[in-house]
């Protein structure tokens, strides 16, 4: 009978914690009844790094999730619907440049975060996995950039890799996090 009660006080301090998140994951934190919610996500950055302080990225530092659902879309390379185990020549057809690349993910991305209900600016991480960041960095951020808007800036990471597992032709994989107002 010990054990047992043990378990059901457990049990219920389990239950209050999953409410207390749950009220946390809605927004209640920021506006009760009749009080205005405050924003989905905040940019928080760190001095020298704000929109307009002349470094030239698209991302900020950090990004406070304040309400809404969180999506976790899967890396893509961009490549259209194929087999598995990845055949190469299902690619062959495919531009390789870095630029025609990036397009492909972040149309990609694009289609999975509106399969969501959301949109691009919903992004809020990205992490880059790419091939050979000196030679590709640039073009990457100048493409992605383009696609998120002079007004929108997801926090970054960018990890240099050897190689991809779809192909070895393909230079960047991205995987995403979102938030999705409700």
């Amino acid at each position: 009978m010990k054990w047992f009660s043990s378990c059901r006080r457990r049990a219920v301090g389990f239950a209050a914690t999953l409410a207390a998140a749950a009220l946390l994951a809605a927004g209640c934190e920021s506006g009760g009844p009749g009080e205005p919610a405050g924003p989905a996500v905040e940019y928080i950055d760190i001095s020298g790094t704000e929109a307009g302080s002349g470094t030239n990225t698209p991302f900020t530092s950090a990004i406070k999730v304040n309400s809404g659902s969180i999506v976790f879309l899967s890396g893509t390379v961009g490549a259209p619907p194929h087999s598995h185990p990845h055949v190469p020549s299902e690619f062959d057809h495919l531009d390789f440049s870095p630029e025609a690349q990036t397009e492909r993910v972040m149309e990609s991305l694009r289609e999975m975060i509106r399969a969501a209900g959301g949109e691009l600016t919903d992004i809020i991480q990205v992490t880059k996995f790419m091939r050979d960041v000196e030679a590709n960095q640039d073009i990457v951020r100048d493409v992605m950039a383009r696609y998120w808007g002079s007004g929108h800036r997801p926090a970054s990471t960018t990890i240099e890799i050897v190689r991809l597992a779809t192909d070895p032709r393909f230079i960047l994989e991205v995987e995403a996090v979102a938030v999705i107002d409700e």
